[in-house]
């Protein structure tokens, strides 16, 4: 029986953006629960909406002049064996998500990793590659404000000072370079020969003036200046120079906040849930973060439990770790999985195993740290 294509449609586009889907979803069950009237305005965080806005284009205009493929062709191209050049994916998914957002990073940097392993005769070595460029991705971001969606919305929830900030993410930060350098070790130094297929001159006119946009999306990130004034010259630059990056924003993330939004925001007026949730993250926060984040994932659970706690140290660090574990508990193990059924399709069980084995011995270390440390 042929399934009619609006059908086919609607799945599509539900395999595609399975967490907007479910946000949308859990926002108008919500809304039945709480019919919508105009406290439902003070919900939303639009600094962080804005935020978030700003430093995606300005992403996009740089992807779309293959800024950091190039970049990163250059530094790998530098590596003599294997280790080094695993190393150095690794190391520049890591950084990247510090810039890019995680899931940015792995779309911008697994393809590389595939390129660089399958032009050496080492695919064999794909699915650990991939693993730990996304636990690379998911936790590299944890120590600026802007490296993940859940910081930039933390960060403004809670208006916590900046050097506040990275103090309280400096040593998960760290103790996650050293698991994820020691798990390198591991590769063989044996000599290769990188094929890598360049993307072409650096366009430097170019990456200057969005690096400047780049930089000054921070500013507003910092708070140097009123959010509002993001919504007027980063869109308005990149219309005269790079409108395709404008269409290219992950517009599916920003309405994933606003359905989160919708659904904390109606959750915290609801009597028994406010009393059951604020009684687990005032007994145990960085527990129930991480727990969390293995059911609905990193972003929503910041934007749920924030509403339950004041205690924004381990909600801040619950949710950054709390991306390792379950393929759902971060957007961007999602992607990672697709790609790599995109590149090594009837390997999906092998690749599952692998992944639960790394990601959860990556949580238990580091949550049982940090928990050692905040109590």
């Amino acid at each position: 029986m042929k399934i009619p294509k609006v059908f086919s449609s609607i799945w599509g586009f539900f395999h595609r953006n399975p967490v907007l889907c479910l946000a949308g979803f859990l926002a108008v069950l919500s809304a039945v629960l709480v019919p919508p009237d105009a406290q439902y305005l003070e919900y939303f965080d639009f600094r962080t909406l804005t935020c978030l806005f700003c430093t995606l284009a300005v992403i996009c205009a740089l992807q779309d002049i293959h800024f950091f493929t190039i970049l990163a062709e250059r530094l790998v191209k530098l590596t003599g064996n294997l280790r080094m050049a695993v190393f150095t994916l690794v190391v520049i998914t890591f950084l990247g998500s510090m810039l890019l957002a995680n899931d940015m990073a792995l779309l911008t940097f697994l393809p590389l990793g595939y390129t660089v392993l399958a032009t050496t005769d080492n695919k064999k070595y794909m699915a650990v590659v991939f693993i730990l460029q996304n636990i690379s991705a998911n936790l590299g971001g944890m120590l600026t404000p802007f490296g993940n969606p859940q910081n930039l919305y933390l960060y403004s929830r809670f208006s916590i000072p900046t050097g506040e900030f990275m103090k309280i993410m400096f040593p998960p930060f760290l103790l996650a370079i050293l698991l994820l350098g020691g798990c390198c070790i591991f590769f063989p130094a044996k000599a290769l020969s990188l094929r890598v297929q360049t993307q072409g001159a650096l366009l430097r006119k170019r990456s200057i003036f969005y690096l400047i946009l780049f930089a000054f999306s921070v500013a507003i990130v910092f708070r140097v200046f009123p959010y509002w004034i993001g919504l007027i010259i980063v869109p308005l630059a990149l219309f005269f120079a790079d409108r395709r990056a404008l269409r290219e924003v992950d517009y599916g993330l920003l309405f994933t906040f606003v359905f989160f939004f919708v659904f904390a925001g109606n959750l915290s007026r609801i009597d028994a849930v406010r009393t059951v949730l604020s009684g687990l993250m005032a007994k145990e926060p960085l527990l129930v973060s991480v727990l969390s984040c293995q059911v609905i994932s990193n972003v929503p659970s910041a934007v749920l439990l924030s509403n339950f706690t004041s205690d924004y140290a381990s909600l801040l660090v619950g949710v950054n770790l709390g991306g390792t574990g379950t393929l759902i508990a971060s957007l961007a193990s999602l992607i990672t999985f697709r790609k790599y059924r995109q590149y090594a399709p009837g390997k999906t069980w092998s690749y599952f195993v692998l992944f639960s084995a790394f990601n959860f011995g990556f949580l238990l270390i580091l949550t049982a740290v940090e928990y050692w440390l905040l109590t």
